[in-house]
């Protein structure tokens, strides 16, 4: 390996830098448990308690022992809980993560988010085994707007994979290998972070978040 591709790799391994349009792979073997590791920022869309983030163990986890998850139970329905990886910037992407719904009563399950101004404008995909459906939306302002949806199973307490392709303005996203929905939307054209999302009280795991371009 070139001398500078292994200095890239090292980066993003230890701090979740990524230069623009270089992969990025989220990595916690070193991270610190039952704190948020460093190079990524909780954040909230809209306003109340909620939005704890932390690396906890998990021995189930397809990729190492250690994930990042969203452990607070206290989030009010209209709360949407992000995790945002500080250093990544990315228009055109291949998104893939793993999760796995843990708990939540008023909501469960979640997904990535890409091209990530601030907390209230970007993309978003989840997934939620309350509903049996798979999502993508656009927040704009604050507000959230549907941009398709598909009828899924998908159940709580297991690991989930999703992959989101994005290019231009065309948007696809898989769940567990299986292209469920495919859209288009011009609302955000530029680069911007990537980062996860929970909604209301979900408590959900994220491992094995790994980007490049497409």
């Amino acid at each position: 390996m070139p001398q500078a591709s292994i200095v890239v790799v090292l980066m993003i391994g230890l701090t979740g830098f990524a230069l623009a349009g270089e992969p990025f792979k989220m990595v916690l073997d070193e991270a610190k448990v039952g704190v948020l590791p460093s190079g990524w920022l909780a954040a909230k869309t809209g306003r109340g308690t909620g939005s704890e983030w932390k690396v906890v163990e998990d021995a189930t986890a397809p990729d190492g022992s250690k994930v990042l998850a969203q452990v607070s139970d206290k989030g009010p329905n209209p709360l949407f809980s992000l995790c945002v990886a500080e250093n990544t910037s990315y228009a055109d992407l291949d998104l893939t993560l793993a999760l796995k719904p843990v708990a939540g009563k008023m909501d469960q399950g979640g997904g990535p988010v890409w091209r990530y101004k601030d907390a209230d404008n970007y993309y978003v995909a989840r997934m939620n085994p309350l509903e049996d459906n798979y999502r993508v939306y656009k927040v704009v302002g604050g507000r959230r707007s549907q941009l398709g949806s598909a009828d899924v199973k998908a159940p709580a307490g297991q690991w989930h994979t999703l992959r989101i392709v994005h290019r231009g303005n065309h948007i696809q996203c898989y769940l567990n290998g299986k292209l469920h929905l495919d859209v288009k939307d011009d609302t955000f054209k530029d680069a911007g972070k990537i980062g996860l999302w929970t909604k209301a009280d979900a408590q959900t795991r994220f491992t094995a978040l790994k980007v490049t371009e497409p």
